[in-house]
């Protein structure tokens, strides 16, 4: 698909489609390729090519490192599976996560980190990861069965780090044994997933080209040895392949928005049920007809606006026959991070969810901060109905939204449920799901529904709703119904 897009790309579009680009504002002097600069056998690049290099070329890279044994003094109680490691001096990063080989073993015990702040050197207190990351395709998926998906923690942003303490201890039950002297009773303690690791995500550099300001009223403001570099800085792939991947992307909104916008604006009322009509058109219902029942299409910064490197996915997109449903989650990578630094977040989730946890993109279809933004997620068109990994056995015609933080005691800002309101109101009512409602929708197989069973469900719903975990947090989960009804008034019902 990737090639036939492309294709398509530069026979209809030709040499006008990079003049075509909402162009971010020119790298300077000191950020220019060196092997660019020194380059004199190929002609100098137009001023847009090298701006879609600027775009492209936003390297960020993962630190993998196996974990190894703890040894613990054996008087002071039994031995307990533990694995760790310790680093004083770490190429830098800001997000860190743990993997282990098989996806469908679960970790029973906790993990916890440590980091150690670029610059002061400080170092902070122990954080535990959430050892459950439930957020998935379903088990029978091209994406689930790749043979590249791994088992992990959900990840953690800790800022611009150099330095690092994990450590990942069993949990132990108590069990009770009848024996022929007795009752016995013992501690027994669940062994830990083989092949654990500890990724340390640096998502590349925040410049001013991609860092996109809230909207006003919003109000809110290593070692060489062990170290497996999965860097893929686009330039290793080329400018020319990058430069395809990039506007092919970007294309799947070239109906909502000029090809390399950074941005798709809000639309008013009127304009968006002009839109609906012209995006979904016969498909439309005679209800929608009379009545579109659609909220105002909110502004949404496109994946070229928070920088995704395009070259990490893979290739093509993949989508289903509608959307019925939204699944409200938390990305329980904690609540320390600035607005400014959002746009950094979710390029370390996406590197996460694709380098480290191996799937083929990141798995929400919109992320969404706590000032308010909306963010594009997994690549395909935000208007259409694209297959997400992010509510394992219910991905299938319906869509994930994250809200980055963690939301179990904190509560959610409040820019952040209008925006989840806003977003579904519109993306809802292009499919005529009213936000207040109850939909079916068939389960792909999970923990909660077997395989097959045709389950009811709200049309908003949380993680939890179908799947059984905590996500997206209790005070989170519990502004649901709040965010239900401003959606159904954002589309006039």
């Amino acid at each position: 698909m990737r090639g036939f897009l492309a294709s398509s790309l530069a026979s209809s579009i030709g040499v006008t489609c990079a003049a075509a680009l909402v162009l971010p504002l020119a790298p300077s002097a000191s950020a220019a390729s060196p092997s660019a600069a020194n380059s004199g056998a190929r002609p100098a690049p137009t001023a847009a090519r090298q701006a879609v290099q600027h775009l492209a070329a936003l390297p960020g890279s993962t630190q993998s490192l196996p974990l190894a044994a703890l040894t613990r003094d054996r008087a002071i109680g039994p031995a307990v599976p533990e694995q760790g490691l310790s680093r004083d001096h770490v190429r830098p990063f800001s997000l860190v996560g743990v993997v282990w080989n098989d996806p469908d073993a679960v970790l029973h015990g906790r993990v916890q980190v440590r980091t150690r702040a670029s610059g002061t050197g400080a170092w902070s207190g122990w954080q535990d990861l959430q050892t459950h990351n439930d957020d998935g395709a379903d088990p029978d998926a091209a994406e689930r069965t790749s043979g590249h998906v791994r088992g992990s923690t959900a990840p953690l942003w800790v800022g611009d780090s150099d330095g690092v303490d994990v450590r990942v201890r069993a949990e132990s039950e108590r069990r009770t044994d009848d024996t022929a002297r007795g009752t016995r009773t013992a501690t027994a303690f669940a062994p830990l997933p083989a092949g654990l690791r500890l990724e340390l995500v640096d998502p590349g550099p925040q410049t001013a080209s991609r860092v996109m300001p809230p909207p006003a009223r919003s109000g809110i403001e290593s070692d060489t040895a062990d170290t497996s570099d999965t860097s893929d800085a686009p330039g290793d792939r080329g400018l020319g392949a990058e430069s395809a991947e990039s506007l092919t992307a970007s294309a799947a909104n070239a109906e909502l928005a000029p090809l390399g916008a950074t941005e798709i604006p809000e639309l008013g009322r009127a304009a968006t049920e002009s839109e609906q009509r012209t995006l979904r058109g016969a498909e439309l219902t005679e209800v929608q007809r009379t009545n579109p029942f659609i909220g105002p299409r909110p502004r949404i910064i496109t994946r070229r606006g928070w920088g995704a490197d395009e070259s990490l996915r893979d290739r093509g997109f993949v989508y289903t026959k509608k959307v019925k449903a939204a699944f409200v989650h938390h990305t329980a990578s904690g609540n320390g991070y600035r607005c400014s630094q959002a746009a950094s977040v979710i390029r370390g989730i996406y590197r996460y969810h694709v380098k480290s946890m191996g799937w083929r993109d990141i798995g929400y279809n919109f992320l969404v901060d706590k000032c308010g933004n909306i963010y594009e997620g997994r690549a395909g068109g935000v208007a259409k109905p694209v297959l997400g990994a992010h509510t394992l056995g219910f991905n299938t015609n319906s869509m994930g939204i994250a809200v980055l933080g963690s939301f179990g005691s904190a509560k959610p800002p409040a820019a952040a449920l209008k925006a989840i309101a806003r977003l579904t109101a519109w993306k809802l009512g292009l499919y005529g799901a009213n936000p207040r409602g109850k939909t079916y929708l068939k389960s792909g197989g999970g923990n909660l529904y077997r395989k097959g069973k045709s389950v009811r469900l709200n049309v908003i719903s949380g993680h939890r709703d179908g799947f059984a975990t905590d996500c997206p947090g209790r005070q989170l989960y519990r502004k649901l119904g709040t965010a239900r009804t401003t959606a159904a008034r954002y589309q006039g019902r």
